[in-house]
């Protein structure tokens, strides 16, 4: 692979402030905490044009997925500056809708918490125990909702930052990167030491605290269980971490 960018090299294009925000996982409480923030130094600092990049897994495990759905919806209503990247989750969430499986991604890990925020409590024990939950969750989702998690991009780049759910596959080019590896690679990707050709930002594996690599930066710090929802500020080549907790 030709060479990459490093951490350090890694800059924005000139007069643009980007921050990316790791995954939310139901914690509206955290999200509505963490945009405020963004926003009020936004607002405080007047960078010449600005971008806010969420990382995906919006929906399961935490308490108000549907809460987070709305707001994030919103807001990408509101501004194309606000960018929502799909995560597995949320593909996950919109697959069990169309195609139920009590045995799936949503079900397995955290679905009964989200069907809980549209307030259906769902039997996920069997086939035949979960059909009446379903058919009670598709009629509570919003339709915006369903096309809110439909029209969720892959990946967005500026600079010298590319940004996605989970990562990339090592030697491949950027613009040919497949959607499943963009929102569920780990291994290789993890396990890759050399440079990619822009920094990675990422989330999908939860750390303690937020991964700042040589060629990639991971954000996930289990917002839904740890309290902690983590962003990076990059404005040329600073970069600076910001946290909100509860």
């Amino acid at each position: 692979m030709a060479a990459g960018v490093s951490y350090d090299e890694a800059s924005t294009p000139h007069g643009l402030r980007l921050y990316a925000v790791g995954d939310i996982h139901g914690r509206h409480d955290l999200l509505a905490a963490m945009h405020a923030r963004l926003m009020e130094e936004i607002l405080h600092d007047r960078p010449a044009d600005w971008r806010i990049v969420y990382l995906g897994d919006y929906v399961d495990r935490g308490a108000n997925s549907r809460g987070v759905i709305e707001y994030l919806a919103n807001l990408r209503e509101r501004d194309p500056r606000v960018i929502t990247l799909a995560g597995n989750h949320d593909l996950g969430f919109l697959d069990f809708l169309s195609n139920p499986d009590p045995f799936g991604l949503f079900a397995c890990n955290g679905g009964f918490e989200t069907a809980l925020s549209y307030g259906v409590e769902i039997d996920l024990t069997s086939h035949e125990r979960m059909m009446p939950g379903h058919t009670a969750l598709v009629r509570a989702v919003p339709r915006r909702h369903r096309a809110f998690l439909a029209t969720l991009p892959y990946s967005v780049s500026f600079g010298d930052f590319f940004f996605c759910h989970a990562g990339i596959r090592p030697g491949v080019a950027l613009d040919a990167q497949s959607a499943d590896d963009l929102i569920w690679i780990r291994r290789e990707f993890h396990a890759f030491e050399g440079l990619h050709p822009k920094l990675i930002v990422h989330g999908h594996t939860p750390v303690r605290a937020a991964e700042l690599c040589k060629n990639r930066i991971n954000l996930d710090t289990g917002a839904w269980h740890s309290g902690r929802l983590t962003a990076l500020r990059m404005e040329g080549r600073e970069k600076t971490l910001i946290e909100a907790a509860c």
